[in-house]
């Protein structure tokens, strides 16, 4: 069992952060501090409150909870890829595949943060990872952001698309689920689901989110270009061998 982790191994201790409809003075820091107590956290500390907005306050707060939880009862979900340089990704398409694989990416609905679909996609890649467009046997589209269900659709089956890319960085109100769920259902109804590949990228998105989703995998923060790249390849050679 493991628990939070602040000045000694097992204290429980954890910060907080959130905001309040209230004008800031001592009174906000008092209903911060009995707000964090009636969540069950005890050793409530207030460290830091301010105004955030007229009629609003942001808070941090440090305390300690006695939950604990089983790490290792926990299943992984993380998606499960051979670790290979981009030279025997090439290799491995070109003798498992026989032919280029054609990928698009891009950032959907109406989220322009692209960093991480470039960072997967464009040739300079990430962290001295080349990105799939400099691979020999991938030919690849970055539609860029922006980009609605209804047009990744529309290009993925005018293009013969065999991946497609999506991520979403803004996930207020689970706009990266609906527009992602969006998506699916659209390729679902033109009847080219199974032909394609569907993966989702995003700072809150996880294997486990995208198979709930209705992907065929999903990627998070940290992500490898060839990460990606080898899931591709391996998962297209298995189609070509059904």
């Amino acid at each position: 069992m493991i628990r939070p982790y602040g000045d000694t191994r097992d204290d429980g201790k954890v910060q907080l952060s959130f905001t309040l409809p209230i004008e800031w003075s001592e009174r906000a820091d008092e209903a911060a501090r009995r707000l964090a107590v009636s969540m069950g956290f005890r050793d409530v500390h207030v460290a830091e409150g301010r105004p955030a907005a007229q009629g609003f306050s942001f808070f941090v707060v440090y305390a300690s909870t006695a939950s604990a939880i089983d790490a290792e009862a926990i299943p992984s979900s993380a998606v499960e890829a051979p670790a290979m340089s981009m030279e025997q990704i090439d290799a491995f398409i070109r003798e498992r595949v026989g032919r280029t694989v054609r990928v698009a990416g891009a950032c959907i609905g109406t989220d322009a943060h692209t960093v991480g679909i470039d960072a997967i996609l464009n040739m300079k890649g990430y962290k001295g990872d080349y990105g799939l467009e400099r691979y020999a046997m991938f030919e690849v589209f970055n539609l860029g952001s922006q980009v609605s269900p209804e047009q990744l659709m529309r290009f993925a089956k005018e293009r013969d698309i065999d991946a497609l890319l999506v991520s979403q960085v803004v996930t207020q109100k689970q706009s990266d689920v609906k527009n992602f769920t969006a998506l699916s259902e659209l390729l679902e109804a033109e009847g080219i689901r199974d032909r394609i590949l569907l993966i989702c990228g995003g700072p809150r998105v996880t294997n486990l989110l995208a198979a709930e989703l209705g992907y065929d995998a999903g990627f998070g923060r940290g992500t490898l270009p060839s990460e990606v790249a080898a899931f591709i390849a391996t998962r297209m050679a298995s189609k070509e061998r059904a």
